[in-house]
């Protein structure tokens, strides 16, 4: 984390691409917590992706595949995720690697300046990747969001509409080779009440009291990652 300037604090995405080779999937988000920048970790904080206590990703993920991931600030904990990602043949490339800032937090929609990722060289680089998948929608500052502007940014790309479900599903060219990205609900627990607005959860919950956000995700999610 660097010092204020201009009022704003500098947000620095600490890690850089994790991308084991042979990926078909890409995990985009915006970025970690500042905490992960500056080093000063939360007990049970994993130093890597998505790795907030508070977050939810790793729980689903855990879920979906049967991991029985540590939650722990250990070298192991890292590693189990790092050996998950290369086996599944998942990467993670957020879409952010520095943001301003006038409150030190980890909401999008706090980001009032940033620098983005060049998503489409990475894609290049990497031509077994056929899907995106947001940690979040086109809401401002989301990851699709960013994604979208970044495309505009890039040169002529369309982002086409498939079908009408919920996670919106979109499908651009790239070269060569058609990608599809899937915006999922973010799993964070500031999403929750998007969640709770969702038909399919209201029904899900009235027929189970017990039925919960994660839960919800967890069948969201499995589909696109396995």
């Amino acid at each position: 984390m660097a010092k204020k300037k201009n009022n704003l604090f500098k947000h620095i995405h600490p890690y850089p691409p994790f991308i084991p080779e042979g990926s078909t999937k890409l995990i985009v988000g915006t970025l970690p917590p500042p905490r992960f920048a500056s080093g000063n970790l939360k007990p049970s904080d994993i130093d890597f992706n998505y790795g907030s206590r508070d977050g939810q990703l790793w729980v689903i993920l855990d879920r979906i595949f049967k991991m029985n991931f540590s939650y722990e600030t250990t070298p192991e904990a890292i590693k189990e995720r790092q050996e998950f990602l290369k086996i599944h043949g998942i990467g993670i490339s957020d879409m952010v690697t520095c943001a301003y800032r006038e409150k030190i937090d980890a909401s999008d929609i706090g980001i009032k300046g940033y620098e983005l990722r060049n998503q489409i060289d990475i894609l290049r680089k990497h031509p077994s990747i056929d899907t995106l998948l947001f940690t979040g929608g086109n809401s401002k500052n989301g990851p699709e969001y960013f994604f979208r502007k970044h495309l505009k940014e890039q040169g002529d790309f369309k982002m086409k509409r498939i079908g009408t479900t919920t996670p919106k599903i979109h499908e651009f060219k790239l070269d060569d080779r058609v990608i599809r990205t899937v915006s999922l609900t973010a799993p964070s627990g500031a999403a929750n009440r998007a969640v709770g607005s969702m038909p399919l959860y209201k029904k899900l919950k009235k027929e189970d009291p017990t039925f919960t956000a994660i839960d919800f995700r967890v069948i969201q999610y499995a589909p696109f990652f396995k």
